[in-house]
């Protein structure tokens, strides 16, 4: 269901771009008071429906992991793994519904680890010990251990914290590693049970930040989980970025394994296989921008758009060239020539397929679609990126607006009318 958003725009000598004064996203009834004559109308989806999937499918998790109803949770995560079903977003649904389980667990040591009071009450190991006792009450059942892994993963996250190894305390340093071997050492049953498993193979991916080998393989890693489920272009993003030097890899590696991707992926996505591999990385590195073939990442974006023309991935798209690509500018002059040339395709992104705004997108591209950023507010991370929507929107019609044109977007297309 959607709301339609009505943008208006009074006359002002005020120059443009002028910010909204206004906007009050969730009831779709919002005023952004612009300097222009004309008026941007665009259909505006429920905010709420946006992440209603995943969250539902997370709390469904956490409910049966409290009633201890360990063999449902295990039966709804490979059925869900084995048909590589999603989220709007594309999380696979098998990560939430284990998430789900373990939340508990995970977010009562990030609160104790956070609070120094609620840290000398609260018994650190007690929750992941009970994990641990469901995973002995079902030895042969591999989702229910890796539920337990990726409990590890997560903990070992919260002890190490957003500290530099340099800064963080010795007893955050061994616990750390504790469960990042504990970890480890779980995840060889789960592989030799369902080899065949996207989630197992992600989350030897997820295990990689945790390792301390030198000879790490990390692009084999994500080439068989990609190889296992290729139609999930966030798998081919995290390989992008754990490739960069600040990882685990180096630019040339970057280069070459996003040109193998392509190859790789070429029936499925076409160019779009290069492109998602270098979809977060530039974004994060100016050098591995500065050495992008734009040209070929340009092609990919169209290849990408062709077999997914959704409006959640026009939005994600559309966003990232018209805000996320902008981030870093200034740093490095090669860059810049690649970000305003990505920065262009927002143009026919947005007048040839959108159709209607996704605010958490485009709230998310503000963020470099950073999935470890703490959301407290949906509604208002919504607004924050309804305005940066309409900034970015508005700016691209700015001459049409200008001389007192509607700009109307339609599930049939744009439409451009004398206001």
């Amino acid at each position: 269901m959607f709301r339609f958003f009505k943008a208006r725009h009074a006359q002002s000598s005020l120059p443009y771009p002028h910010p909204a004064q206004e906007l009050c996203a969730l009831d779709g009834s919002a005023t952004a008071t612009l300097p222009d004559k004309g008026q941007l109308n665009i259909p505006l989806g429920d905010i709420r429906a946006e992440d209603l999937a995943a969250h539902e499918t997370i709390e469904h998790g956490r409910k049966l992991a409290r009633q201890d109803q360990w063999s449902e949770l295990s039966q709804l995560m490979r059925k869900a793994d084995e048909a590589r079903e999603t989220a709007p977003d594309g999380t696979p649904i098998a990560d939430l519904l284990a998430f789900g389980a373990r939340s508990d667990v995970v977010l009562a040591v990030e609160h104790a680890l956070a609070d120094v009071n609620a840290l000398r009450e609260y018994d650190l190991l007690s929750g992941i010990s009970e994990l641990e006792d469901e995973m002995r009450a079902h030895p042969e059942d591999p989702m229910i251990t890796l539920v337990v892994a990726l409990a590890h993963i997560d903990l070992a996250w919260a002890w190490r914290g957003t500290a530099t190894k340099a800064t963080l305390p010795p007893l955050h340093q061994s616990r750390c590693a504790a469960h990042f071997d504990r970890a480890a050492a779980l995840l060889p049953k789960c592989r030799a049970v369902a080899p065949n498993s996207p989630m197992v193979a992600a989350a030897g991916c997820a295990l990689l930040a945790g390792q301390r080998k030198s000879n790490l393989r990390v692009a084999d890693e994500y080439e068989r989980l990609i190889t296992l489920d290729p139609q999930n272009q966030r798998h081919m993003r995290a390989m992008g970025t754990h490739l960069l030097p600040r990882c685990f890899g180096s630019y040339e590696e970057l280069e070459v394994q996003a040109l193998r991707n392509a190859a790789r992926t070429q029936d499925i996505w076409g160019a779009g296989g290069y492109t998602w591999v270098q979809f977060d990385a530039i974004a994060l590195d100016e050098e591995a921008c500065a050495r992008l073939d734009v040209e070929y990442f340009l092609e990919g974006l169209h290849d990408i758009l062709h077999r997914r023309p959704d409006q959640p991935t026009v939005n994600m798209l559309s966003a990232y060239c018209a805000i996320t690509i902008q981030n870093g500018l200034g740093l490095n002059d090669k860059a810049d020539q690649v970000r305003a040339e990505i920065h262009e395709a927002a143009n026919w992104l947005i007048r040839d397929h959108l159709t209607e705004l996704h605010p958490l997108l485009w709230a998310h591209a503000a963020n470099g679609f950073n999935n470890s950023a703490r959301i407290n507010s949906p509604e208002r991370f919504a607004a924050r990126g309804h305005r940066d929507a309409l900034r970015a929107i508005g700016d691209l019609f700015r001459e049409e607006l200008r001389s007192g044109m509607d700009v109307t977007f339609t599930p049939s297309g744009l439409r451009l009318s004398q206001h």
